[in-house]
């Protein structure tokens, strides 16, 4: 993996893969998602792994998309666009779809892309601090990359209100619509993480992989390519509309975008 994102495999057969962009709250661009993809597939074929953990290095787990990125590739060409959703879309399929367990550490922001990640999981753990939001629309992109795997996480219903309001919300509420399974205190979350581990470990390896595969097969989370390309298909147009290009640049100018009406001035 490049330095964007680290790895490191314990005599237990346990590997860490721990997002390294600190500096931007571990947000994502092409270099972040293409070492994600090539470090899950290392890990996938690596026979002596027995489970995944994955982490957010600094103060947070993952804010979502680099909002420089965003709007450098709201100007790709169509092909390059469409590549580039492709890697967001495809870092999450592979995660997902890894035949060995996986556990999310979640800690400060977890933004739009972060989430999609964590419902990629088979286990996640946030700290009580953890705060969440699906806030892709409003930078005036659609977070379809994800789509798929919130729905199975969340569920349709609550699924519609966060990626439809861009709502941020604390750990409570993420456990309680099903985006975490617990939320442990930052003093504790390494022994709760120990004994998830350790449940694990009892379990056969061809087992589990079966199992998940079952689980996933059998309703309906299993992405084809043609599934995966008109998702990054939707991606990329969003993006590089006139409401992607003016929703990043309103983020980065820190004013607020020009569909916003204050509901407050019509009372």
């Amino acid at each position: 993996m490049s330095n964007v994102v680290l790895t490191t495999i314990d005599d237990r057969g346990i590997a860490t893969v721990t997002l390294n962009r600190p500096e931007v709250g571990n947000a994502y661009n092409d270099d972040l998602l293409n070492a994600l993809i090539d470090g899950l597939h290392k890990l996938e074929s690596d026979a002596t792994v027995r489970a995944v953990v994955l982490r957010g290095a600094g103060k947070h787990f993952q804010a979502g998309a680099d909002i420089n990125w965003l709007n450098e590739a709201a100007h790709y060409s169509a092909e390059r666009a469409f590549q580039a959703s492709m890697s967001t879309v495809r870092a999450c399929q592979r995660l997902n779809e890894l035949p060995k367990p996986t556990i999310a550490i979640i800690h400060g922001a977890c933004f739009g892309g972060g989430c999609g990640i964590v419902c990629c999981t088979d286990v996640a753990l946030a700290t009580p601090e953890a705060v969440f939001g699906l806030t892709e629309v409003r930078v005036g992109v659609a977070p379809t990359p994800i789509s798929t795997h919130m729905v199975h996480a969340m569920g349709l219903r609550h699924t519609r209100r966060y990626a439809l309001t861009g709502e941020r919300f604390g750990a409570a509420e993420a456990c309680r619509i099903g985006l975490v399974h617990e939320v442990v205190s930052a003093a504790q979350v390494e022994e709760k993480l120990g004994q998830v581990l350790d449940a694990i470990l009892l379990g056969a390896p061809g087992a589990i992989a079966t199992t998940k595969r079952s689980f996933l097969g059998a309703n309906g989370f299993i992405l084809t390519e043609r599934e995966m390309a008109l998702l990054a298909h939707e991606s990329w147009t969003a993006r590089g509309s006139e409401e992607g290009r003016e929703g990043t640049a309103a983020f980065r100018e820190k004013r607020k975008p020009a569909w916003y009406r204050d509901t407050a001035a019509q009372s």
